[in-house]
């Protein structure tokens, strides 16, 4: 996820998602007032690609946060405190209330002090002595990629068979970095928010006069891959993650495709942000849907949920009075309705279909005010975090218990 310009992607995305209905329509590849995407399967059919690891995992073995940003905040003196009101550093707080993973953001050549490799190796060292396990997020870009863009680094090639070789060793040579330091990784996702393709143009999925790429796309994924299991072996978890949660229809055109073409990958990753995604009603048909239809794990990689309407720096947020929540009665923008929003979504993920809830992953719950979403900018989701704008934890973390606890 980015934040640094949210309504004008968000915008993007919607007009990206129009093109590419009508693209598909014409072409006689959806049908019905929603747009299902027709394959060719009976409905509830199984649609999956090889996964060399198969499934290993139980419902909600997965639980953690995003911390990427955590260095930058405590280098701007952002301390945390635990419910009970004790400095602790922030992963230990999670972690101490179950907490079982940390996702790791790489940029290739970002902004000083923001999130390159060696970055993520010190941060990874931490959550290993915190008895938390390793998601990596590498973007393949230089800074912030989504859905809304996914630009080529600098440094990179240009044409297809140069990316194809360096995305091969970019993702292999870092998963050997984590493994050599005793933190190897549990969870690669291959790309961020990938919706919409990586390393645009030559990998760009949907182009603005609807033409769709997925042999480019599909070979970088491909070869991305194929880096990865070079330096970690089967034992490896490899994620494909897109911002779909609530929608059921891109969902399944996404990854029928990937099903098509054969990219072979273990879980299947969804970012859900109720403001942008659905409601709860919507995640729940979808992830039931997406369980059957591919038979593989389901990982919400991405979650956040506002705890209040203010504004902890006074420099605006992306979430506002004026942002449509769908399920807002039920869970009111409150500390008690942020809690019982992620108490809603374990009770989703239990439920879906063999077990294969594999869990969730916070964006960025420590994200307070201190650090802006590029250098000299603003927080813009402070109102989304799990920590007050002071770094007292908010009952949310309660989220990170084992599943019967």
């Amino acid at each position: 996820m980015s934040w640094s310009a949210r309504p004008a992607e968000a915008a993007l995305d919607r007009r990206a998602a129009a093109l590419t209905g009508r693209a598909l329509t014409r072409r006689g590849l959806l049908a019905g007032a929603g747009g299902v995407a027709l394959a060719a399967l009976a409905p509830g059919a199984a649609l999956a690609a090889p996964s060399p690891a198969g499934s290993r995992s139980t419902a909600l073995s997965v639980r953690g946060a995003d911390l990427s940003f955590l260095p930058q905040l405590e280098e701007a003196g952002v301390r945390y405190r635990d419910l009970a009101g004790r400095v602790r550093p922030a992963e230990r707080i999670l972690a101490g209330e179950g907490a079982t993973h940390m996702r790791l953001r790489v940029w290739v050549d970002p902004p000083a002090g923001y999130s390159d490799k060696a970055r993520a190796l010190s941060l990874a060292r931490r959550a290993e002595a915190a008895g938390m396990k390793i998601v990596l997020d590498p973007h393949y870009s230089d800074f912030w990629a989504d859905p809304g863009k996914q630009p080529i680094p600098a440094s990179w090639p240009q044409d297809l068979p140069g990316l194809l070789t360096k995305i091969r060793t970019y993702t292999r040579d870092p998963l050997r970095d984590f493994a050599r330091q005793g933190t190897p990784v549990d969870i690669l996702q291959v790309g961020n928010e990938i919706t919409n393709g990586i390393l645009w143009p030559v990998g760009q999925l949907y182009l603005p006069d609807g033409t769709q790429q997925w042999q480019p796309f599909t070979d970088l994924l491909k070869s991305a891959i194929t880096g990865a299991r070079e330096a970690a072996g089967d034992r490896l978890r490899i994620m494909l993650h897109i911002d779909r949660g609530g929608r059921m229809a891109d969902t399944r055109w996404f990854f029928d495709n990937i099903a098509t073409y054969g990219v072979p990958y273990d879980i299947l990753g969804q970012s859900y942000y109720p403001m942008w995604h659905g409601s709860i009603a919507d995640l729940e048909a979808n992830l039931a849907d997406s369980a059957t239809r591919y038979a593989k794990p389901i990982l919400i990689a991405e979650i956040s949920y506002p705890w209040t309407l203010a504004d902890g720096d006074g420099r605006g947020n992306i979430v506002t009075e004026a942002t449509p929540l769908p399920d807002v009665d039920q869970f009111p923008t409150t500390p008690a309705g942020q809690a019982a929003l992620y108490e809603r979504v374990r009770q989703v993920l239990l439920a879906v279909p063999q077990s294969r809830g594999l869990g969730f992953l916070a964006w960025e719950p420590e994200w307070i005010p201190g650090v802006g979403w590029q250098p000299g900018a603003e927080a813009p989701n402070d109102n989304l975090t799990q920590f007050d704008f002071t770094g007292r934890a908010l009952p949310s973390i309660r989220a990170y218990r084992p599943p019967r606890a």
